[in-house]
């Protein structure tokens, strides 16, 4: 018998004894981390993290059951990139409605989209089909888990192959990241071209950026400071904080104010 916390590890007699309240769907994607970093990197980071974290969930006696990662995420933008496989947000939504209706027909109605690839808008989602069937959807950036602690790890901000998900790369993955032979990281700085408007660059206004005039090799950020005790860092901080909302959420009453305090 494998874990009972993970689906893919075990059979229909585990699963029929087991209790599940929660149910934590990982996302990632498969798009080009500038060239030292291997396109599963997102698809990597949201398998291992939340195997970690329903490990420990369930160890602390939480009710939680693992969903295999869903690999491929929304990639209009990096589309001139080779071998983004892209699924579109209306795609998606019509996936993770499906998932939500198999999981409600189950009796599990708590559900956490994990999420770790920028380009999955999941909020739009969690909006349109909460209380589907009697589910309670809740969704989670994994950077968003860290922010606070964020400058405390690491030197410098990134937003796509940088220090962050290098060193995430060396902590739990170092035999895919690719090293030059004087042993730097086989990647450029991560450079990023500003826009052209102030309103843009300050952050006043937002577009969908095409990835291809944004940056040489798909990188935004700096790998080059990355180290493994970084990534061990940044993972123990994840699975700490995530592990305790699953206990706390396993153990709650849904009744009719919930997830609101009383």
């Amino acid at each position: 018998m494998g874990d009972a916390w993970e689906l893919e590890s075990v059979t229909l007699a585990d699963v029929r004894q087991a209790r599940y309240e929660v149910a934590v769907l990982p996302f990632g994607a498969t798009e080009p981390h500038n060239t030292h970093l291997p396109y599963a990197t997102d698809t990597l980071e949201a398998r291992l993290t939340a195997r970690a974290v329903c490990k420990e969930a369930a160890a602390r006696g939480a009710d939680v059951v693992l969903l295999p990662v869903i690999p491929f995420g929304t990639e209009r933008n990096m589309q001139q990139f080779p071998l983004a496989i892209n699924v579109n947000p209306s795609t998606m939504l019509l996936i993770v409605r499906d998932l939500v209706e198999s999981l409600t027909h189950s009796g599990i109605t708590k559900i956490l989209l994990f999420n770790v690839h920028g380009g999955n808008a999941l909020k739009p989602i969690v909006r349109e089909l909460q209380g589907l069937n009697g589910a309670h959807l809740f969704m989670c950036n994994w950077i968003d888990v860290v922010r606070d602690a964020y400058e405390k790890i690491f030197d410098a901000p990134e937003d796509h192959a940088g220090e962050a998900e290098t060193s995430f790369a060396l902590s739990q993955f170092p035999e895919l990241v690719r090293i030059r032979d004087d042993g730097s990281l086989d990647a450029d700085n991560g450079a990023t071209r500003p826009f052209r408007f102030e309103a843009m660059n300050r952050g006043w206004v937002s577009t969908s950026r095409a990835w291809d005039r944004l940056t040489a090799s798909s990188g935004s950020g700096n790998p080059h400071a990355a180290t493994k005790d970084k990534g061990d860092q940044l993972l123990a901080l994840l699975v700490d904080r995530l592990a305790t909302f699953l206990v706390e959420l396993s153990e709650a009453e849904v009744d009719e104010l919930f997830p609101f305090a009383r």
